[in-house]
């Protein structure tokens, strides 16, 4: 690390980690503001400040307006007429408001590119270029050569002079004014400071661009902290401190290229854990999400499949009772035929037979048989048909089957969407507590900064939170383990650092 001389303003005081800070030297008494100020006094002189403002930007932009068209009068005259000496003749006229005009022109298109934000130096470099024209015109229009009449010469000179100032002095206004609209407001390297440390003063301006400030007072502040910083890190650590320095105490000066300050270097690690914690919440979160689309899709699914397995086994269960009963009725049907036709053949036969042998009583009996035979077929017909109403009544307790199960479906699908809500739910508010304890642990970093803590306060109060939050104050039951992952640190210190956070709670620290 180069040591820089820095400018003999008083630098703040940069704490190393695990070292002693500057003693602090007694605050010096601060003399009581006389009785007889008031609000009203204060008031009162804020306004004559402001009319005082206001009179002399009056008199600062009538002068300015009267110095300009006095010094474009006469350098008017003055080209002119010089104009006609050297042969322009009637664009005599118009000469010198080219010249001196196009210095206005050039000048306003600077202001308005500058007011735009998008500035080209080459406006400013010609209207510099007219300005040293219509100075050497003027000056050559004096009677005779430069040397004979040194006065002459520059009474002709300092006329479009008294004109260029009042345009710089309105343009200087109006590029402060744009950079300081802009958040732009710079401050330069004071001269002394080139003059007496010119070759520190270099590197400082190097930095000063590469790290883009604008402000000189800022710059040697972030310089002054560094180097008050390292002197620390070597009262600590002695000869050999370069190397002997943990790695995170040397961020400051490891990042000194970038432009960081001390707090900003020291900050980096913290900044790094909070941004993979923040990285490993959103994967879970992502991953969450994930599950439960993939459960969704397989309730999807399996809800699909069931309802159509449902369907088909119904169709199937419908189509067999239909085709079971059109064939009971059909062999019923030809059965009784078949029965009825062959008993009227035995009637009629055993009739003839009866005529022809005389033996009615022998043919009484065997159609009283063949009745029998008829009254058989008749019940097996009506078993058939017994059993198709028995096939009719599996089809309809299998439709009722297949509504139960459409019902199920549709119960499966409202608990899913319960549970996609209750799991919603517990998702938001899960990123409310997140949130609170985000912006409880801001407003305790705020105010840790306000208060500028050691590294070793901040991690007690840190791990003080943490058992507040999540274990009740019960300091005892956040595991070591937990503030060494956390923290980096040994488990001898991670212990010191619980004894600490005890003691804030102890003396009352709350969030």
């Amino acid at each position: 690390m180069s040591t820089a001389t820095l400018s003999p303003a008083a630098a703040p005081a940069a704490t190393v980690p695990g070292s002693p800070g500057p003693a602090s030297a007694p605050t010096p008494a601060v003399p009581d503001a006389p009785a007889e100020t008031s609000d009203g006094d204060a008031a009162a002189s804020g306004k004559a400040a402001r009319r005082s403002g206001r009179a002399l930007t009056a008199v600062s932009s009538v002068g300015g307006v009267i110095l300009a068209g006095i010094g474009f009068t006469g350098s008017y005259n003055t080209l002119k007429n010089l104009a006609f000496k050297h042969g322009f003749g009637q664009f005599s006229y118009a000469f010198p408001i080219g010249v001196d005009a196009g210095i206005v022109v050039l000048y306003a298109l600077d202001l308005y590119l500058i007011r735009r934000h998008t500035p080209w130096p080459m406006l400013r470099t010609l209207a510099h270029l007219l300005t040293a024209a219509t100075i050497v015109f003027n000056a050559a229009a004096a009677e005779g050569p430069v040397s004979a009449d040194p006065i002459g010469t520059a009474m002709h000179a300092v006329i479009p002079l008294m004109f260029i100032a009042a345009v710089e002095a309105a343009r200087r206004l109006v590029v402060r004014a744009s950079d300081i609209e802009a958040g732009r407001d710079s401050q330069t390297i004071p001269a002394a400071r080139w003059v007496l440390s010119p070759t520190v003063t270099t590197a400082l301006w190097r930095r000063m661009k590469l790290w883009n400030k604008r402000s000189y007072l800022e710059t040697v502040k972030i310089e002054q902290e560094r180097t008050v910083y390292a002197a620390m890190l070597q009262r600590k650590y002695g000869r050999g401190w370069l190397r002997r320095a943990q790695a995170d105490e040397m961020l400051p000066l490891t990042m000194a290229k970038y432009g960081l300050t001390v707090d900003e270097a020291l900050d980096l690690p913290r900044q790094a854990k909070e941004a993979e914690q923040l990285r490993a919440e959103e994967n879970e979160r992502l991953e969450l999400e994930a599950e439960a689309r993939a459960e969704q899709r397989a309730a999807e699914r399996r809800k699909a499949s069931i309802r159509t397995k449902s369907d088909i086994r119904a169709a199937e269960i419908a189509a067999q009772a239909e085709e079971n009963a059109a064939t009971a009725q059909a062999q019923a049907t030809v059965t009784e035929a078949q029965a009825a036709a062959e008993a009227q053949a035995r009637v009629a036969q055993e009739a003839a037979r009866a005529v022809e042998s005389a033996d009615a009583a022998e043919a009484r009996r065997r159609a009283a048989e063949a009745e029998r035979d008829a009254a058989e077929a008749r019940a097996r017909a009506a078993e058939v048909n017994e059993r198709a109403a028995g096939m009719e009544e599996a089809t309809s307790l299998a439709r009722r089957r297949d509504e139960e199960n459409k019902r199920q479906a549709a119960a499966l699908e409202a608990e899913r969407v319960r549970a996609e809500q209750d799991a919603a739910e517990a998702k938001q508010r899960a990123a409310e507590a997140r949130a609170r304890a985000a912006e409880i642990e801001l407003r305790a970093v705020e105010a840790e900064d306000l208060l500028k803590l050691t590294p070793r306060e901040r991690a007690a109060r840190k791990i003080a939170r943490i058992a507040l939050t999540r274990y009740a104050g019960d300091i005892t039951a956040l595991p070591l383990a937990a503030i060494t992952e956390a923290f980096g640190v040994s488990e001898s210190t991670a212990s010191e650092y619980r004894k600490d956070a005890a003691g804030l709670i102890a003396d009352g620290y709350r969030i």
